[in-house]
């Protein structure tokens, strides 16, 4: 790395630190090295961006949240929020599940699309004999 992209590098870091995160660094540090390989290192924008993540997160939940019309929110209504966030792995297999079902029925009429054009192929006929 040149002594630029160095000092750039620093300044950004510098800069990321000062931004207002809304939650406290260290426990968001704390949590990404509690369920990350002990050899893996955390760089400063990482750090930063999980803590910007996070809140982003928090803000979308809380804007499903608040389409209720309630005053109080309960426990079901924060299980219906965060269910895409804690369903990802269901949710692209199901997915995945059906594209795989729409590529069959497209070769299926693929296939029949053939067929009908094989076998009841029409002769075309002059205009006068209608």
């Amino acid at each position: 790395m040149s002594d630029e992209e160095i000092n750039e590098t620093e300044r950004l870091e510098s800069q990321e630190e000062a931004e207002d995160l809304p939650f406290a660094k260290a426990e968001v540090v704390r949590l990404m090295k509690q369920n990350l390989d002990s050899d893996k290192m955390i760089r400063e924008r990482v750090k930063v961006e999980m803590n910007k993540f996070l809140g982003e997160v928090l803000e979308k939940v809380c804007k499903q949240l608040n389409e209720y019309p309630y005053t109080t929110i309960e426990y079901e209504m924060l299980k219906e929020s965060i269910y895409p966030y804690k369903n990802v792995e269901r949710i692209n297999e199901e997915k995945e599940r059906i594209l795989k079902h729409l590529d069959a029925i497209k070769a299926d009429c693929d296939a029949l699309s053939l067929d009908v054009r094989r076998t009841l192929k029409l002769k075309d006929v002059e205009d006068t004999l209608y």
